[in-house]
């Protein structure tokens, strides 16, 4: 009995050079409904080796596995610069913006904006994280400096 390659989106399981890249880009579930389809359509005189399957299937779980720990790890930076964003509110900042030009005012909140911590200034102005080159304590508010500020440059 002839079988004949099975097509899933356009994708043909005769062709492994190809299709290879193409393959990598499936999600989870549709790499199933290939594989359930393959376990349909083959040949019970001749049916595929079970090892290579569930290789495969352990190698979509590693991927899935990966992309779920990318995913947490991306969520803790995120925190930790908002927790080191949310220490800067009250003190006097200065920074470059999106334009390079110089910057300054005092942080009033915290914003997450494309993943990351971004200052609000007292100027209504935005600053990110990255781009602050100068931070300064507001006169009255540190009790341990006789001046009234203390400056840390990055």
């Amino acid at each position: 009995m002839a079988t004949t390659p099975i097509s899933t989106n356009g994708l043909s399981s005769g062709s492994n050079a190809t299709n290879s890249n193409a393959l990598g880009n499936l999600s989870s579930g549709d790499f199933l409904k290939v594989v359930l389809s393959e376990l349909r359509n083959q040949d019970p005189f001749q049916p595929q080796d079970s090892s290579k399957m569930l290789e495969q299937l352990s190698s979509l779980r590693n991927i899935e596995s990966q992309l779920t720990l990318q995913q947490q790890l991306q969520s803790l930076v995120t925190q930790n610069g908002v927790t080191q964003a949310s220490a800067l509110i009250g003190k006097t900042v200065t920074g470059l913006d999106d334009t390079n030009a110089s910057i300054s005012g005092i942080v009033t909140s915290v914003r997450v904006q494309d993943g990351k911590a971004t200052l609000e200034l007292d100027t209504g102005k935005l600053l990110g994280m990255d781009r602050v080159t100068q931070i300064a304590s507001v006169a009255g508010t540190n009790t341990g400096n006789t001046t009234g500020t203390t400056t840390t440059t990055t």
